[in-house]
């Protein structure tokens, strides 16, 4: 996909892997709506693609509010015309044990991870379809939308659904000429090590939040993750190839072998059995 010339709306846009993908998109001739909750961040998020020579603006918007994203969406067709290109970047990430976990949180999550990411689907097809010139979306999941470990179910089921979810668009919007990417990175130098802020059940303040082990391990491998600036162009490079699987970690695919071979190995134990072999012939 030519990107020069499109329209490109970013949700999360402010800071982190939202605003290094605009600013990738820009640099390669896009125009940018940048959406984010956050106002302040968001104004000087605007400024900085302006003064770099983007056609760029910005619209405060609530991805998980879906009156929020269709006003989002109205905002930008009236300032350019029409969208090409959407990317639901916007997620937070919290962890939980099972039976401890408050269901405010998980309905947090799910509302902004999971239904942001159908808010933006749902509100922007129609208006790619309407202009007829293609589009794409780019959804961000994580790896651990494919692997999981201990300590963070709320956040590993939105990520899964969301991989599961683009993959079942790429099949239905290829007929509209609609291309989809699933972002699956690892650890990424962002801000979402501190999404407890924002959370229903979560810590008042940062002094807070840093008396929580849990918060110094992932504050530690998020700071040594991968510079946004390098996520932000090779997201915009997989958009140009039309790749599906945006992976940024190539040591993580050991983890994506193992749980394939647990797979395989169940699923040879269900091809052995003759009851279900014989129910279905």
């Amino acid at each position: 996909m030519d990107i020069k010339g499109k329209v490109a709306f970013v949700t999360g846009g402010a800071t982190g892997i939202g605003l290094a993908i605009a600013r990738s998109f820009a640099a390669r001739g896009c125009k940018i709506m940048l959406a984010d909750i956050n106002a302040d961040l968001l104004t000087n998020a605007e400024q900085e693609l302006r003064s770099s020579g983007a056609d760029a603006t910005s619209v405060i918007c609530d991805v998980s509010d879906a009156a929020a994203v269709q006003q989002a969406a109205e905002t930008t067709i009236d300032r350019f015309g029409k969208v090409h290109i959407v990317v639901n970047n916007a997620g937070v990430g919290i962890g939980g044990r099972p039976g401890q976990t408050p269901l405010e949180d998980w309905r947090w999550i799910v509302d902004i991870n999971l239904m942001g990411v159908v808010h933006g689907v749902e509100v922007f097809t129609p208006l790619m379809q309407a202009h007829g010139e293609g589009g794409y979306f780019v959804n961000t999941a994580s790896m651990a939308g494919h692997v999981t470990d201990r300590g963070m179910p709320p956040y590993y089921a939105t990520k899964f659904a969301v991989v599961g979810y683009s993959e079942a668009l790429k099949h239905d919007l290829a007929r509209s000429d609609i291309g989809v990417s699933v972002l699956c990175p690892a650890w990424v130098q962002t801000n979402i090590h501190k999404s407890r802020l924002a959370s229903p059940t979560g810590p008042s303040s940062e002094a807070e939040l840093e008396n929580d082990r849990g918060f110094h391990a992932m504050k530690q491998v998020v700071e040594n993750g991968l510079p946004t600036a390098l996520v932000g162009d090779w997201t915009a490079d997989c958009v140009e190839a039309n790749r599906f699987y945006i992976f940024t970690h190539p040591e993580m695919q050991q983890y994506i072998d193992q749980r394939h071979e647990l797979i395989k190995a169940d699923y040879a134990a269900c091809a052995a059995d003759m009851r279900l072999n014989e129910a279905l012939s």
